[in-house]
């Protein structure tokens, strides 16, 4: 049978897995709370009478 405790001493991190967590912890992406925000911009923006690039509907 497996001595887990002796297992545990063992053990080592990878560190290529800490640097991937790094790396992706530390990415700006974009989720879909951001997709809500931009979408919502949006539609407040075409009720006020204006085009998403800015320029009036006019």
């Amino acid at each position: 049978m497996l001595d887990f405790d002796e297992e545990l001493k063992k053990f080592k991190p990878s560190l290529e897995l800490e640097n991937a967590e790094d790396t992706i912890r530390h990415q700006d992406m974009t989720d879909i709370v951001d997709i809500l925000r931009e979408l919502g911009t949006e539609a407040r923006q075409e009720g006020n009478g204006t085009v998403h690039d800015g320029e009036n509907k006019g």
